[in-house]
């Protein structure tokens, strides 16, 4: 891939690329200047590339990996109202580390344009805990929210984004979905726009700062502001009816849904009417209420939640109170939508031959992911075992907790070695729970050295303030190395390739005023072994630190 031309110098013609990387380019095409990032699976490419751009070229943005997305968020609103148009970009999972600092932001506005991507991933393809849907987040926020379903629109959704929020002041989320962020497709370049806005924090108390009672008259201004996107979405080329030709039936959908609408209508031979909608969140429900008007039936295609399907029906009863809504009742409401699922619920709709009993769930997976070959978690697993076979104890006995990284391979075979798994984070705040119920249980919390500096921090001094007694194994691989190998506080690389300053694990940790700690290389098996078993006697917190390097770093 020539980097150069395509993200920083092309300014015509088309190229294929990912859903990602176009929403890379349609960022530079609006002359982003701050983007920062959290790494995560199906995000990964944005920051990733966005990194590579930053190391190789010279560039007009600010990039940065930042210790995890409510940073990131932070970062990122600090640069807006310094009048910088910014770019926030993070996983589902990430949005809710993010909401805290996010729902104010809403209530604030923004000084510099902001575009947050968020990349959604049902079926949990890179995801254990949940098939979490951001447009939950659209009502609670009051944030815009659109909704691309292929790489043109990724680009072109990201322009309008910064559009929108330049016109409303108004941060503007767009959600994608795994689909849509790997897939790849022919994309248009336009010409780059550089961005003029000058950076400098002018203090505006009346914007800048959320107290009461300011913050109810915010409340009031971001409900009117909401009534005015809603005005504009009625309005928007990206809510389009398409196939607008006569008939009773009628399709309406979003998202990578909508390509697999496409792709059934072109299968079966059929023109049905078509509400493909770009703006989720405010919805354009007049448009919405004109398109369902003179139908009788309607077949809601969305993943996940019937959101799409709540709001017709509501629609419905005001316009079309006999419309027979079909969504959720044959189709599923868990896992990706498939093309041959939407044709079964078409054909079914229309009376034709094709039955949904036709459809087999796809069987589980028979072959679990491992850990790569030679990797230092091999030692820690297998250590941890017979460290607790040299106590006299079955691996029964104690309890295993577990996070987000590389080390929650642990759960599958042979290890076997998770018995709760949540977020990042959470092993030690778990951890603490369980030993303040039963003080006696043994049990041994793993923490990635990215997931200690990402969240893990406030857990562990919540335990040593509150006197509990975990043995907590830090695994110190030295890298981010689940999502990419990207880099993270404990090693000396910034985001953008520089020189950054290393902060040593140990240290943080010695600073929480944790008494017991070795740091120990687990190729030196039968010392860590040993610290294990002594360290899980104890009566006291203590922390391992098992520190050996990631065998993907490139040296």
């Amino acid at each position: 891939m020539n980097w150069e031309n395509i993200f920083l110098k092309k300014q015509s013609g088309k190229e294929i690329l990912l859903g990602n990387n176009a929403i890379i380019r349609g960022a530079l095409e609006s002359g982003v200047q701050f983007v920062s990032a959290y790494p995560g699976t199906p995000s990964s490419e944005i920051g990733d590339n966005f990194s590579y751009l930053s190391k190789h070229f010279k560039t007009d943005f600010y990039f940065e990996y930042s210790i995890n997305e409510k940073v990131a968020m932070e970062a990122a609103i600090g640069a807006s109202f310094s009048n910088l148009k910014c770019l926030v970009a993070m996983k589902h999972f990430g949005l809710n580390v993010a909401s805290d600092a996010l729902l104010p932001f809403v209530y604030t506005g923004v000084k510099g344009p902001t575009v947050i991507s968020v990349s959604d991933d049902p079926s949990c393809h890179s995801s254990g805990q949940s098939e979490q849907n951001t447009r939950a987040f659209a009502e609670l926020a009051h944030i815009p929210i659109l909704e691309p379903s292929d790489s043109q629109e990724c680009k072109d959704f990201v322009k309008l984004g910064f559009e929108i929020s330049e016109k409303f002041k108004i941060p503007v989320l767009i959600r994608t979905t795994t689909r849509v962020a790997h897939q790849s497709g022919i994309v248009k370049l336009d010409k780059f726009k550089k961005s003029k806005n000058k950076a400098k924090f002018v203090k505006n108390y009346n914007q800048f700062v959320t107290m009461p009672p300011r913050v109810l008259a915010m409340h009031d201004e971001l409900l009117e502001k909401i009534q005015r996107i809603k005005e504009y979405a009625e309005k928007s080329e990206i809510n389009t009816i398409e196939n607008s030709a006569k008939g009773k039936i009628g399709i309406i959908t979003s998202s990578v849904s909508y390509l697999y609408v496409m792709e059934v209508l072109d299968k079966l031979n059929l023109k049905l009417p078509v509400f493909k909608i770009g703006i989720f969140y405010p919805l354009a429900s007049d448009k919405l209420k004109q398109f369902i008007k003179n139908l009788d039936k309607v077949l809601i295609v969305e993943e996940l939640e019937p959101y799409l399907e709540r709001e017709t029906t509501i629609a419905a009863k005001d316009i079309n109170p006999k419309l027979k809504i079909y969504g959720k009742e044959i189709l599923p409401e868990t896992r990706e939508l498939r093309p041959e699922q939407v044709t079964a619920a078409i054909a079914w709709l229309l009376k034709k031959q094709y039955k949904l009993k036709n459809i087999e769930v796809p069987k589980t997976l028979k072959r679990f992911p491992s850990l790569c070959a030679g990797c230092p978690y091999w030692l820690v697993f297998n250590g941890i075992k017979e460290a607790v076979k040299q106590s006299n104890l079955k691996q029964e006995d104690v309890v295993f907790g577990g996070g987000i990284g590389c080390y929650m391979l642990a759960s599958f075979v042979p290890h076997n070695l998770q018995d709760y798994l949540f977020c990042m984070g959470s092993s030690i705040g778990i951890a603490h729970g369980i030993k303040k119920a039963n003080p006696k249980q043994k049990l041994i919390s793993l923490v990635g050295d990215s997931s200690f500096f990402h969240a893990s921090m406030p857990a562990l001094a919540n335990a040593v303030h509150n006197q509990s007694n975990p043995l907590i194994i830090i695994m110190n691989n030295s890298i981010t190395a689940m999502t990419g190998q990207q880099p993270y506080p404990g090693i000396t690389e910034t985001g953008r390739k520089e020189k950054g300053k290393l902060i040593k694990i140990e240290e943080v940790v010695k600073a929480l005023g944790v008494e017991n700690l070795r740091v120990i290389d687990p190729n030196n098996y039968k010392e860590f072994v040993k610290t294990v078993k002594d360290y899980l006697n104890k009566n006291e917190l203590a922390v391992i630190i098992a520190r050996s390097p990631c065998l993907r770093i490139k040296k």
